[in-house]
């Protein structure tokens, strides 16, 4: 056919090859034009699997703000028809016809540069068109392509897909693909008639295409300005579900047919987030529509697109029968957290990705409100905010860690921020903020700031203008403090403080020193530099008073940034304990003098635990095993804390005590000693595994959601040390499955106990067991419940059976995903016989995953973190060190999380060299 052969003739015609190398090297595009609008349409190819590709023109409307012979924008791997290049003048004095005299291309910073023939005069308005075209790959950033098997007729179906942030819109349309140049679009898909298109926008017009038969053109409503990483479409078969907003915009839930009927919670919770947003914010959801899209092949967990929300499968659908309740409150979250990107990020957006805390640490934070005021019943915030915590405690006290506001200069710097540090240290502090301003403060404002800055780009400097004056009026700030002072120290430096509290018994004060908190002991005390203005909160035994987490002092800072002691004067009496950090309100960490970690411990210890609130009981534990690690206080003291935990019945004690304990579980089941930490963590585990009743699937007449998911975790925990019943009851679960005529239909395994039952059984196994879960996984519809399965699959103790799991986990032809590779290779270097076997893997193969992930190898960074947490002898350190150094060029795009990873593998050498031989002493004597 004609319009075919044109077609393929456009995509092939690549004139780059002549293009020059352009002198132009700064990181920044050009401040000399401004684009106004973009006019962007994309004709799709999806009928033949052997030639899908993408064809398509821009015209995007430019003003130029100074006189300028060059138009620089990016484009990458597109092949751009330099013979149909247009320039013309629109508006402005002395309309002249331009064009484009030459091009030249900077690829280190993905420039495309059109030198012109006239030069363009400041003030005036210019069209400029390009003709671009490419292949669409399953690269899974840019456009690109997506598939699923029709369960009717087992054949393939093809779908498009956007995926822009932070800096792949460029591989889609040639733009200027920074987030401080905001424009307007108007996007034209084209694609054969028996499919659907979405994007931003509502449609306005669906007609004909001009000359080719059964291909229509969709043309949506031009949007609201925004910036280049948030524009998104897609070309499909789905169908969706339709839900209602009181302020009358559309709001739809995407999925693939077959999967349809698991976006009911997801349409009924997704409405529900956003009008809290509206009323939160004080501002209405700006654009007429918004839609969720489950993309069956998506790199990310989601994206925030303006009006076009995308989401794996896993983070969108729910199935009543195959989702568990931490699966739901995880959808919950991850729907929270991009509905209130339509605000913080969309509606107002960082001029530069120094500020990606700004969008990821607010909807890290919000997200959290959100989904506490939807669902009251599952104490989301309080949860939320600790694991927030705890994350950004374990990265941060690295040295290699980062700043939350950093500088950015190359793509690669950028990819590096959306990391813990931007996402959960960014919320830590954003709490710590909203509780020492208060809520009216806090809440007026974040109105006063989005309302200044709507549809504009702003810097952290604005926000805290912006409180600092919401504060003042609100008396929430004396008139001498500004939030810029006390927030810049919390942004712009690495790290966070330990507070070191000596008290004075028989005075009633207690005087406070800070210093920065380091994983690291090696490192001199003069050398953990840094000082924070800390709000300072705390209570006694006497007064109790958990609830007022407005700061009673503050700790503040020098003109140089040097630490100020400071002096308390709490009043506990002598033999009263102190708290300081009233709900873990601040990210810091606490270390008191021996008499007062003795008071606390005695409490802790007896009846009367629980008149300590339980985030502060989590926060003891996770201080003191910290300190134990860094030779801050001795192990002694540490298991004179978590001996308490035979006694407390709260998930989030339990989860921060776990979640440290797991870590000296990777390294100590590397030793002879292990069975004595084995036996501990039995001695602990079983009365709350008795108290819950073991792995019966049976609770209180009305179990609370923290039950349920208090029952899961230590469940899960218990089969692995082996206590009581839980790994018979998982094994016979797994047999009653194995057993059942129909298993994809009938799964008698409760669905909040199938991770730990899958891998018990897994464990302890034959490879007819782990066929049988392959094939369940082959044939599942639900993504939260192939993700448990792949999870699993890694538990295994057969090396073979692991060797040949990491193979089809980076075969681009196998069963899994290239989004879940990296799952499936933490499932097995995370357990006991995989890690060995998966860092020779890794080591052997890094060339293989390399080329299996190009060019978005930031994804091999999620591969080293279960490797990190292991390594624990020098000559393994040495040795790694030694492979990432040979093959430095295949990891440079993952330079930071190597570092991270050696230093971690260097602290848990050093935990070895000064703590192994003390802690198995001292864990002997609590047996």
């Amino acid at each position: 056919m004609k319009w075919f052969l044109l077609v393929v003739l456009v995509i092939s015609l690549d004139l780059s090859s002549a293009n020059s190398i352009s002198s132009y090297n700064h990181y920044r595009l050009p401040t000399a034009l401004k684009p106004q609008k973009y006019y962007l349409r994309i004709l799709t190819l999806l009928e033949s699997p052997d030639d899908l590709r993408f064809a398509g023109n821009v015209q995007i409307v430019i003003e130029a703000l100074k006189n300028t012979r060059n138009i620089t924008l990016h484009s990458k791997n597109l092949t751009i028809d330099e013979s149909r290049i247009t320039l013309r003048q629109i508006s402005g004095a002395s309309n002249k016809d331009n064009c484009v005299s030459s091009t030249s291309v900077n690829p280190t910073h993905d420039y495309y540069i059109m030198h012109t023939c006239e030069e363009l005069l400041a003030g005036n308005v210019y069209k400029l068109g390009l003709p671009f075209s490419a292949h669409l790959t399953r690269q899974l950033f840019g456009y690109y392509l997506s598939s699923y098997k029709n369960p009717v007729t087992n054949k393939t179906r093809w779908l498009s897909a956007t995926q822009f942030e932070p800096s792949f819109a460029r591989k889609a349309f040639p733009c200027f693909d920074e987030p401080g140049i905001k424009a307007s679009f108007v996007v034209i898909l084209g694609y054969h008639k028996q499919y659907k298109a979405i994007s931003n926008m509502p449609v306005r017009e669906i007609r004909k295409h001009e000359s080719l038969p059964n291909y229509i053109w969709c043309e949506f409503e031009e949007s609201v300005p925004m910036s280049t990483y948030l524009v998104a479409y897609s070309v499909n078969d789905f169908t969706f579900k339709p839900s209602t907003l009181p302020n009358g915009a559309l709001f739809r839930t995407w999925a693939r047919p077959n999967a349809i009927d698991q976006c009911n919670y997801a349409a009924e919770f997704g409405p529900k987030v956003l009008q809290y947003y509206e009323e939160f914010f004080g501002i209405r959801y700006p654009l007429p529509k918004i839609d969720q899209m489950a993309v069956p092949d998506f790199s990310a967990g989601a994206m925030e697109n303006w009006g076009l929300v995308k989401y794996r499968e896993s983070t969108l659908l729910y199935s009543p029968t195959h989702s568990s309740l931490a699966d739901k409150q995880d959808l919950a979250n991850v729907i929270a957290h991009e509905l209130a990107h339509q605000w913080f990020g969309n509606l107002v957006t960082m001029k530069w990705w120094t500020d990606l805390w700004l969008n990821e640490g607010f909807a890290t934070y919000v997200a959290g409100l959100g989904v506490q005021k939807i669902h009251p019943e599952w104490d989301s915030r309080d949860k939320s905010s600790l694991v927030a915590l705890m994350t950004s405690f374990r990265l941060d006290s690295l040295v290699s860690s980062h700043p939350i506001s950093r500088p950015i200069r190359m793509v690669a710097e950028i990819e590096e921020s959306f990391d813990a540090i931007s996402y959960q240290k960014g919320s830590a502090v954003l709490r710590m903020m909203h509780l020492f301003m208060g809520e009216e403060s806090f809440r007026s404002g974040l109105k006063e700031y989005l309302k200044v800055y709507a549809y504009k780009n702003a810097e952290q400097n604005n926000l805290w203008e912006s409180l600092t004056t919401a504060a003042h009026q609100n008396g929430a700030l004396a008139g001498h403090y500004d939030i810029n002072t006390i927030m810049d120290s919390w942004t712009l430096q690495t790290g966070y403080p330990v507070l070191n509290i000596t008290r004075d018994y028989s005075a009633g004060t207690a005087e406070i020193t800070q210093e920065r908190y380091l994983r690291n002991s090696q490192i001199p005390k003069a050398d953990r530099v840094g000082c924070w203005w800390v709000p300072l909160s705390y209570t006694s035994r006497e007064e109790n008073d958990f609830n007022t987490t407005a700061p009673k002092a503050w700790m503040e800072c020098s003109s140089t940034d040097e630490d100020v002691p400071t002096i308390i004067d709490h009043q506990a009496g002598p033999e009263e304990w102190l708290i300081l950090n009233i709900q873990l309100s601040t990210p810091y960490k606490a270390n008191y003098d021996a008499k007062n970690w003795k008071l606390l411990i005695d409490t802790l210890n007896s009846k009367e635990f629980e008149s300590i609130h339980v985030i502060n009981r989590a926060q003891l534990l996770d201080d003191v095993l910290y300190f134990a690690w860094t030779g801050e206080q001795d192990y002694e003291t540490a298991l004179q804390v978590t001996n308490y935990l035979r006694r407390e019945r709260d998930l989030i004690p339990w989860k921060s005590a776990l979640d440290n304990l797991k870590l000296l579980n990777r390294i100590l089941r590397q030793t002879p000693n292990f069975g004595s930490f084995k036996r501990y963590m039995k001695r602990l585990l079983t009365p709350i595994y008795e108290h819950l009743h073991g792995m019966n699937d049976t609770f209180s007449s009305m179990p609370q959601q923290d039950e349920i998911l208090l029952k899961t975790t230590v469940v899960n925990v218990a089969c692995q040390y082996d206590v009581s019943d839980c790994v018979t009851q998982a094994q016979a679960y797994f047999r009653r499955w194995r057993a059942e005529a129909n298993p994809d239909e009938n799964n008698p395994v409760p669905l909040n106990f199938r991770s730990t039952v899958y891998c018990t059984a897994i464990s302890q196994g034959t490879e007819e067991d782990w066929n049988f879960l392959w094939t369940r996984y082959r044939k599942s519809n639900v993504g939260s419940e192939r993700q448990t399965i792949l999870s699993t699959l890694g538990c295994s103790k057969e090396v073979w059976i692991l060797q040949r799991y990491m193979e089809k986990s980076f075969d681009p032809k196998s069963a899994i995903r290239k989004q879940d590779s990296s799952l499936c290779f933490q499932a097995v270097a995370s357990r006991q016989v995989g890690f060995l076997l998966a860092k020779r893997y890794f080591i052997e193969n890094v060339e293989l995953i390399h080329k299996y992930y190009y060019p978005q190898t930031r994804t091999m960074s999620r591969l080293l973190t279960p490797l990190s947490e292991q390594v624990s002898t020098l000559s393994d350190l040495k040795k790694f060190r030694s492979f990432a150094n040979d093959s430095r060029q295949l990891l440079k795009g993952i330079r930071q999380a190597m570092q991270q990873s050696l230093e971690t593998m260097l602290t848990n050498v050093q935990w070895m060299d000064w703590n192994y031989h003390q802690f198995s002493r001292t864990i002997r004597r609590h047996l």
